[in-house]
């Protein structure tokens, strides 16, 4: 049954249009919107063996990741410097603009962490000198988040988010909101996420990596996720705002939603409650039917019963359009960037949207009676739906929806 949703005006009027006027995005196909575009519409997925670091003792060795040692700093102030020109933004209009940063745990640590032979975390015993602790007062995401923002020379204060695979999303909605309710003229978002050895080892020894070296969305004979590579950023403001600077608009956010489940640690709801609900929040929140959306943009991990759980609240929130909406994961393509990977999947909605294709749904093998989706699978197929959904969940029940529009 459709998730009821409260009533609604066909469109919302009674806020500020937030609007895109940039987006720049890193992955393992490349640095730029152009090589994410011509990678995903080639339904070519990015992975293969890791040479970043030793994965000789892992299950499995393979994973979408840009070839050396980049420096998730240097990426992301790239992408922010290629959103903020793309933007027109000037040095006057970066400087009041503050930034909203997603991110996994603390970037420095992963640079000083002490490792065993394996490769393998340490973590160094604890000390009580007056420098230890003024050197540890120094990591952390803000601090991180303060550094990117003072490079970039956007305004201080800035916000960061570290909430597993919703936080990038939950950061869009958060400058949405704060941009329809005027609380803020522009906001940058950014997101950053470089596969390494500690949470590779994790989703290992967990099994949660696809063995077969495919992640499969929906797919019968789906075996599990693999990380990659994701680094992006975009301009969010209002359209009043890209008017007066003679911006061009990309994209529009409509609607957002956020709702929790709470009903596992690390499984997700089986009927899809509270994936559905943040559906039909941001539904609500943009004034539209369920009809409208033309494409989603899937969570699709690859996992049996993420994908199943997801499945279920697209028919619960969408009721028999579920059944004929175009669908598909682009973790399929580029991989399972943690934090920073709705944000690249959003980038890469936009992206395909103006081109008028929609990405496939790769490594299909088929039907599975638990996801009664209709799935984009074989060449990327042209079309321009006016509306797609991005959706996205984490550990702990956490759920996200986004609606946006070219």
């Amino acid at each position: 049954m459709t998730e009821p949703r409260p009533a609604a005006a066909s469109r919302r009027h009674d806020r500020r249009q937030v609007v895109l006027t940039g987006l720049s995005a890193v992955s393992a196909y490349g640095r730029g919107n152009q090589a994410l575009l011509d990678g995903v519409l080639a339904g070519r997925p990015a992975f293969a063996p890791v040479t970043r670091f030793d994965v000789s003792g892992r299950r499995v060795r393979v994973g979408a990741l840009l070839p050396g040692a980049p420096s998730l700093l240097d990426e992301l102030l790239s992408v922010v410097a290629d959103a903020c020109a793309q933007a027109g933004l000037s040095a006057t209009d970066r400087e009041s603009t503050r930034l909203l940063l997603a991110v996994h745990g603390d970037p420095d640590r992963l640079r000083t962490t002490e490792r065993t032979a394996d490769g393998t975390a340490r973590v160094p015993a604890m000390r009580q000198a007056p420098d230890d602790v003024e050197r540890r007062a120094g990591h952390g995401t803000g601090a991180f988040a303060a550094t990117v923002a003072a490079k970039a020379g956007l305004a201080t204060g800035p916000r960061t988010y570290t909430s597993a695979c919703v936080a990038a999303s939950t950061a869009v909605a958060d400058a949405a909101a704060m941009v329809a309710a005027g609380d803020a003229e522009r906001l940058v978002v950014a997101a950053g996420y470089l596969v390494d050895p500690d949470q590779f080892a994790l989703f290992d020894a967990g099994r949660a990596l696809a063995a077969d070296g495919a992640v499969r969305p929906f797919s019968a004979g789906r075996q599990g996720l693999l990380l990659g590579d994701g680094v992006a950023a975009v301009v969010v403001e209002s359209d009043e705002a890209a008017r007066v600077r003679g911006a061009q608009v990309l994209a529009a956010v409509h609607g957002w939603g956020r709702a929790g489940d709470g009903h596992h640690v690390v499984q997700p709801r089986p009927d899809g409650a509270g994936l559905a609900r943040a559906i039909g929040a941001a539904l609500d929140r943009a004034g539209f039917a369920p009809e409208e959306i033309g494409y989603v943009n899937a969570h699709g991990s690859g996992s049996a019963q993420s994908d199943a759980a997801e499945a279920a609240a697209l028919l619960r929130a969408l009721g028999p359009h579920a059944r004929t909406v175009p669908v598909s994961s682009t973790k399929s393509l580029h991989g399972q960037a943690l934090e920073a990977s709705p944000l690249l999947e959003l980038v890469t909605t936009v992206l395909t949207l103006r081109a008028g294709r929609l990405p496939v749904n790769a490594g299909f093998l088929e039907p599975d009676p638990e996801c009664p989706l209709r799935l984009i699978t074989g060449e990327p197929p042209q079309a321009r739906p006016a509306y797609a959904l991005s959706l996205n969940a984490a550990f702990g029940g956490a759920n996200t929806a986004l609606v946006v529009g070219v």
